[in-house]
């Protein structure tokens, strides 16, 4: 049964990191600006999966839901974007069902390019009034010659060219998965940055996402304001490589202009022209970590007492292999200034373990580093083999056993941190912004014996709060208890 609506139905899910879930809202808007109604995806006259590329595992993830998603609705027009398909396409496209594939080089074009694909489907099914708009494909100065004309008759269609003549940014804000409007979403994550000019050797994201670029800074002013005019009170600010935001703003500056942009001056803007209570910083590379951006964290009520700062590997050797731009020594250096300027401060890092000829002893140098420093938690990643890589064509490739062995040592090592940060703070107030409506939390609501609404504490900390609490709200707690991974509190 297709969705009761007068107009043609969109369904966009999305996968990976949170730039590409940005990405989605940024297409979903495309979308209902064109008069488009949003449907579930068993329902949709076009579902849209917005696919990540960054291990094996994303792209079977991607496969499997075309295959679920053709199952489910065999009516569907499904196109695949996204980072593996700006990999892949010929390989997408070859999986039955799909009706094109669009690259990330022209994901800023997705409604004009699937409206001739929708619109035909949804007219031979329908007498409803919808429009065909007229849609030049692969017009001249566009900067994209598309691989084949977006045809119904030529499907599966390709739309996908050079990433690195890309230079548009997708800008719209995207909510935290679970937290429903009907409860309050509470969290807008707002993508100001994109693309890498780093060329890690294990990592396809430059090679899928283009260079470095950044949203210009009325924009993000302006998306803030928005933001905050519709009741927002924290903002998630992020990007594939974020403390490298307006670099590529500052060449376009008059070269008698003294303005400096970077992502301090960002953040001081942010702060001076907008209202918004908080900002979270999502994660930001070791070497800009300034001891400006340091001091301006530190100092700032209204930015959260959070840092997010990759190492994937405390071993000089491996960090080489991996042409990273920074020995374990600076890393260690910027995890001790941030945790001197902020006691209190969540501090996580990415940590990738069996990359290429990681020796014992190089993991070991790896496993004790993270045992020294104050982490509070960590993300812990098996190295995952990506064509095109330098690293896909490396000799002494560790066998998978060996690499799941040490991910365990890592993730038990982080959990006990993790743990000890936690217990630190038992008895002490802290601040959090609520989530959702209370509800009953399994294994904590027995132990607490009343009702539960669900935040989020200043430095990054889930916490359930005894009693009825409005959504969005930011309330100063007393913290009694650390229960499955959760602080326990009462308001203060």
């Amino acid at each position: 049964m297709r969705y009761d609506s007068c107009v043609p139905t969109y369904h966009v899910e999305n996968f990976g990191c949170r730039a590409t879930q940005a990405d989605g809202a940024a297409i979903e808007r495309q979308f209902e600006m064109r008069g488009l109604e949003h449907a579930p995806a068993a329902q949709a006259d076009l579902v849209l999966l917005n696919t990540c590329t960054v291990t094996a595992s994303a792209d079977q993830d991607a496969r499997a839901a075309i295959r679920r998603v053709r199952r489910q609705n065999p009516l569907a027009k499904i196109i695949v974007t996204g980072c593996y398909a700006q990999r892949a396409p010929e390989e997408i496209a070859a999986l039955p069902g799909v009706a094109a594939v669009i690259g990330n080089s022209h994901k800023h074009q997705i409604a004009e390019l699937a409206l001739p694909i929708i619109s035909s489907a949804w007219s031979s099914t329908t007498s409803g009034g919808y429009a065909q708009p007229e849609v030049a494909l692969g017009a001249k100065g566009s900067g994209f010659v598309p691989l084949t004309s977006l045809t119904i008759e030529a499907e599966p269609a390709l739309f996908v060219s050079d990433i690195f003549a890309h230079t548009e940014l997708l800008a719209a804000p995207v909510f935290e998965s679970g937290e429903q409007a009907e409860h309050g979403r509470t969290r807008p994550n707002l993508k100001v940055q994109d693309g890498c000019d780093n060329r890690c050797s294990f990592c396809v994201i430059p090679s899928v996402r283009g260079q470095s670029r950044s949203l210009s800074l009325p924009r993000v002013i302006d998306e803030v304001n928005a933001l905050v005019a519709a009741g927002y009170r924290e903002i998630v600010l992020s990007g594939i490589n974020l403390g490298r935001w307006g670099l590529d703003l500052e060449s376009q500056l008059p070269a008698s202009s003294f303005r400096k942009l970077n992502f301090e001056s960002l953040l001081h803007t942010v702060l001076a022209e907008t209202k918004i209570e908080k900002i979270r910083i999502s994660s930001v590379e070791p070497m800009d970590w300034s001891n400006e951006l340091i001091a301006l964290v530190a100092s700032s009520p209204r930015i959260a007492r959070h840092a997010h700062v990759p190492l994937q590997s405390g071993s000089d050797a491996v960090l080489r292999r991996m042409h990273r731009k920074y020995r374990p020594w600076h890393y260690r250096e910027k995890i001790e200034k941030i945790r001197e300027a902020m006691p209190a401060a969540a501090i996580g890092a990415d940590v990738m373990v069996g990359f290429p000829g990681e020796t014992d002893g190089e993991f070991e140098s790896t496993r004790r580093f993270i045992a020294e420093l104050p982490f509070t938690y960590l993300h812990v990643f098996t190295f995952s083999t990506r064509p095109g890589t330098p690293a896909a064509m490396m000799p002494d490739q560790v066998p998978v056993h060996i690499a799941r062995e040490r991910n365990k040592i890592l993730r038990d090592l982080a959990s006990d941190k993790k743990l000890a940060f936690m217990r630190g703070f038992i008895g002490k107030t802290v601040d959090a912004i609520t989530l959702g409506s209370p509800r009953e939390i399994k294994g904590v609501a027995a132990s607490a014996g009343t009702a539960l609404t669900e935040a989020l504490t200043d430095n990054y900390q889930k916490l359930f709060l005894k009693g009825h609490h409005a959504a969005n709200q930011w309330r100063m707690t007393q913290i009694e208890n650390v229960i499955d991974g959760a602080f326990l509190a009462s308001a203060a």
